[in-house]
């Protein structure tokens, strides 16, 4: 029986952010979350905070402690994404304001206190948002970072391109100066890509599953799964939206679900034109060592599957 990894959550909770934090909370087994941080992203601080909390008690874990981090990028003005998941960030379900109080204190310093404390190689983090309040941490406190046992994030894109610009997905994109210092930081990262996150589309017969399961929560994601998937039918003329944020879950629990390569991926900050793209050297055509899993092909089956059967333990 191996115990369960612990992870801090970094999230700016979206629809994807939503059923990422669930599909967490529904598999202590794998996983233990110890806190949640929220940035602004998606939508602004003051609503990623509060949605971490409508999730946390529309899950019944009202125990996770939740702090706010960052309100706005490390160099430039904040970029929101409200066209995409609504002027709540939560838009879909009709969800009630959190009774949960925010935890005091600062996400950052959270991040490097528990850092500070926990055993060396003990904690992963979980970005699926901007990377802000993990790039924060790193320049305050250099000395956690050769702590951290792996950052899985959500971010970027290669052959997918962009989905914010022609070149950047809109994580990155937000705070690219952020990704930088994360991506050279040294610590193992996995990222979950646009280009695997655009084959776990939940289709019709997908949503049913979640709405079949009866419960709440299989209400709630169904309604959000449903908001969200409206843009990306438009915009890409799929079959259903991509769940992009649980993909960081599923590899927790079950890696073998994924297939990715070993590769250096740089961050373009300066220019206009392709500022936040993610660089990756996926044919090693460089000399530059390789800093991420970056991760290519999904079992969307067995991704599935697997938020099904967690989700209707909630």
């Amino acid at each position: 029986m191996t115990t369960p990894r612990k992870i801090i959550i970094d999230t700016d909770p979206g629809q994807d952010d939503a059923v990422a934090i669930l599909l967490a909370l529904a598999s202590p087994e794998e996983i233990e979350v110890i806190g949640i941080t929220a940035v602004a992203g998606n939508v602004p601080l003051p609503l990623t905070h509060k949605n971490a909390r409508i999730i946390c008690e529309l899950a019944g874990k009202t125990d996770i402690p939740v702090y706010a981090g960052c309100d706005r990028p490390l160099a430039h003005d904040l970029v929101t994404a409200e066209h995409v998941h609504g002027k709540t960030g939560l838009d879909g379900p009709n969800l009630p304001d959190p009774q949960m109080q925010l935890t005091d204190g600062h996400a950052v310093d959270y991040i490097i206190d528990t850092l500070r404390h926990e055993p060396s190689g003990t904690i992963t983090l979980c970005p699926i948002g901007p990377l802000t309040n993990i790039a924060t941490a790193f320049q305050k406190a250099p000395d956690i970072i050769e702590k951290v046992q792996e950052i899985i994030l959500m971010g970027g894109a290669y052959f997918e391109v962009g989905n914010i610009t022609p070149a950047a997905e809109f994580n990155i994109y937000v705070d690219p100066e952020a990704a930088d210092i994360v991506f050279k930081s040294g610590v193992p990262i996995v990222v979950m890509p646009l280009d695997v996150t655009h084959k776990v589309l939940v289709t019709k017969q997908r949503n049913d599953a979640f709405r079949n399961i009866g419960t709440p929560v299989g209400i709630a994601v169904a309604k959000m799964t449903e908001f969200f998937e409206r843009f990306d039918k438009e915009k890409y003329g799929s079959e259903g939206a991509p769940l992009h944020d649980p993909c960081v879950t599923a590899y927790l629990i079950k890696p073998d679900l994924f297939k990715g390569r070993h590769v250096n991926v740089e961050i373009e900050t300066n220019s206009d034109l392709t500022r936040g793209m993610t660089v990756a050297d996926w044919w090693d055509v460089t000399d530059r060592p390789a800093n991420a899993l970056f991760i290519g092909d999904v079992d969307a089956d067995g991704f599935f599957a697997l938020l099904t059967e967690r989700l209707a333990r909630l």
